[in-house]
């Protein structure tokens, strides 16, 4: 059933994301009704499972959201069975949280902390506002040095955008991707040189795969196997190669605040809106689908930034 799970993300090509969530609350919720089939089950059971979350593991919206939707799915797009209305189920509530933001100065801090490519993908990340996987996946064709601006494909939602490129970062990012080119050129001298591609592309476009411009711009120091083929390609670095390095530099930095390396995406937003970029130009940058996604953003502007207390009143 698991596998059918999979082969059906794959076929709506669901991100590898997905498909490992959707399998997780799948097995979750067979484990939880002592691996019953979910045929033999319905929409009272899956009401018990999602209160049992909500009450018993108290765990947040999202990750309720996140198991409904796995099991919508498993019951209407894999099974044929829809569940129809839960009027049973019990929805955890959403809360509005404040995104943290690091000041510039802040931002600088962190980067004085790294160095070598860990560095400069912070400093994409930053002066982009991408998230994390959509850094560590960009390939060479995706960076327009020209243009000044990052391509960013099959992102969240399966979309595509645009943002800028840093003149900060050129210099050295052109450093980088000689390094790319030579260490690809390497693998090609072995016998290797291959880059795994997206969906059915391998078969469209055979020899793109040993293309420099297919290459990651970040990519790991090993080789591995793609899929079910016994050839070897050099993937991208893992999400956690930044994100620890970047929690390593937030202490060294003597930084206390609750940050991860996503933060960088939220001030990217944030001081941009101060600088008097607007709403809807970040909003584009960002990649969100609604404007009231980005609108948080105006909450952390206003509230932090341009308010005085009355304390400081004269």
């Amino acid at each position: 059933m698991l596998d059918q799970v999979s082969l059906v993300c794959r076929r709506r090509h669901f991100s590898a994301n997905t498909e490992q969530a959707y399998r997780y609350w799948v097995r979750q919720f067979v484990l939880f009704h002592d691996k019953h089939h979910p045929d033999s089950l319905g929409a009272k059971d899956v009401e018990a499972f999602l209160n049992h979350l909500a009450t018993d593991r108290r765990v947040a919206a999202s990750t309720q959201s996140q198991a409904l939707n796995a099991l919508v799915f498993l019951y209407d797009a894999v099974l044929g069975l829809p569940l129809g209305d839960m009027t049973g189920l019990k929805r955890v509530q959403r809360r509005q949280r404040i995104p943290v933001v690091l000041l510039r100065e802040e931002v600088r801090a962190v980067l004085n902390q790294l160095d070598g490519t860990r560095r400069l993908m912070c400093e994409v990340l930053y002066g982009a506002g991408l998230r994390v996987h959509e850094c560590v996946t960009l390939r060479v064709k995706d960076v327009d040095v020209a243009a000044r601006t990052l391509s960013v494909r099959n992102s969240k939602g399966s979309k595509d955008r645009t943002t800028i490129l840093s003149e900060h970062v050129v210099a050295r990012l052109q450093e980088h991707l000689i390094r790319v080119a030579t260490l690809h050129a390497n693998d090609r001298a072995r016998g290797g040189g291959l880059a795994p591609m997206p969906d059915a592309l391998s078969r469209k476009y055979p020899t793109a795969a040993a293309s420099l411009s297919w290459q990651f711009v970040f990519p790991s120091a090993v080789l591995r196997p793609w899929g079910s083929s016994e050839r070897f390609v050099r993937w991208h670095v893992s999400d956690s190669t930044v994100q620890r390095a970047f929690k390593v530099a937030l202490d060294r930095a003597q930084i206390h605040k609750h940050a991860s390396v996503h933060c960088l995406r939220h001030s990217f937003a944030t001081h941009l809106l101060a600088s008097g970029t607007d709403v809807r130009t970040i909003q584009l940058l960002l990649g969100h689908r609604s404007l009231q996604t980005t609108m948080i953003y105006t909450h952390v502007e206003a509230t932090a930034r341009n308010v005085i207390s009355p304390l400081d009143l004269p």
